[in-house]
């Protein structure tokens, strides 16, 4: 799947003498999702240009885990990708480095209407019980695969931040696991109860389902979690690093204009996101509830990622230590801001 394009010998803009190497072939993954909105404003804008680079290979995938196992194939030089799916990315082996944060507290749980009044009428921790003891079945909530950020704060809501036990949450709740897709399609027909998910499905089911609700905001269901990142093959910067330094300085400026200009930012989100057929202000409406959330730096999300780290490894689905030491690589974002 990869195009070749070349990286000529340019002059950045306000970077002399910066040059790249020619014939250097680039593939780029992301998710049709508002936490990677980054991603979409730098490829619609002139930054990458800028840099000498034209015509990537842009590949998109429905979850996180489908990127791990591209990264482990050997694709992929540049992700914009969850950081619990990062973690387990580079526990397997994979050389990249995350120099970069896209968001925070994304994650929300949305519920629909047989669940919803359990929330707004009595305790959350006790919900869920409520629901299976008055309905005689468990509560069906949807997330994404196992190890994905979604599922790794759903899992630290239930066991954290409303103390259920194994056999609480077994009891009275059955969790599936979806792709972006699936996950949307699950909410409009109403096959699951809730979903604990992120932009812009978030957006799409409260405008279009009247008995939709946010029940828990992404600060209530894991504190300063960490969400999406930009991470690149270590390869690509030790082979060109002022390449790299060129996609940082294009990822701040597109985080400074999703929080500042989210109108501008929508039209370049909107032809990404939902197969480019959501409405505009659909979009827009996802651009500003994330505005809080959307973070470049990747030391804000170090102590996070660590919380993060730990509890995927209580929970199984991170098998191998990661040394956050060596996961992240903040010199690019610490020497721009400083510049």
């Amino acid at each position: 799947m990869r195009r070749l394009f070349a990286l000529v010998s340019v002059l950045l803009m306000g970077w002399s003498g910066l040059t790249f190497a020619a014939d250097k072939s680039l593939e780029i993954g992301y998710m049709p999702i508002i936490p990677v909105s980054q991603s979409f404003v730098v490829l619609e804008g002139d930054a990458l240009n800028q840099a000498g680079v034209s015509d990537p290979d842009l590949i998109k995938f429905q979850n996180g885990p489908a990127i791990v196992q591209a990264l482990l194939a050997g694709q992929l030089d540049v992700a914009y990708m969850g950081i619990g799916p990062a973690m387990v990315a580079r526990a397997k082996g994979a050389d990249i480095k995350v120099v970069a944060s896209n968001i925070v507290e994304q994650i929300s749980l949305i519920s629909l209407g047989e669940l919803a009044p359990y929330f707004t009428d009595g305790e959350a921790a006790t919900a869920f019980a409520r629901f299976q003891a008055d309905k005689g079945r468990k509560a069906v909530i949807t997330t994404f695969p196992q190890g994905s950020v979604p599922e790794t704060v759903l899992q630290y809501w239930l066991r954290h931040q409303l103390g259920l036990s194994e056999q609480q949450i077994n009891d009275n709740i059955d969790i599936i696991y979806q792709g972006a897709a699936q996950v949307q399609q699950s909410l409009m027909t109403g096959a699951v109860d809730g979903a604990a998910i992120l932009e812009p499905i978030v957006s799409i089911v409260l405008d279009r389902r009247d008995d939709a609700q946010v029940v828990a905001a992404g600060s209530e269901m894991f504190p300063h979690q960490p969400g999406a990142v930009l991470a690149v093959r270590e390869s690509l910067i030790s082979e060109q690093p002022e390449l790299v330094k060129a996609l940082v300085k294009a990822h701040i400026d597109a985080t400074n204009q999703l929080r500042d200009q989210p109108e501008e930012a929508a039209k370049a989100v909107g032809k990404y996101v939902g197969g480019g057929r959501l409405p505009a202000d659909i979009v827009l409406k996802a651009l500003q509830r994330s505005h809080d959330q959307f973070e470049a730096d990747p030391n804000a999300i170090i102590d996070g990622t660590r919380t993060m780290r730990d509890f995927q490894a209580e929970l199984g689905s991170l098998k191998a230590e990661v040394d956050l030491s060596t996961l992240f690589d903040t010199r690019f974002y610490d020497e721009l801001v400083q510049e």
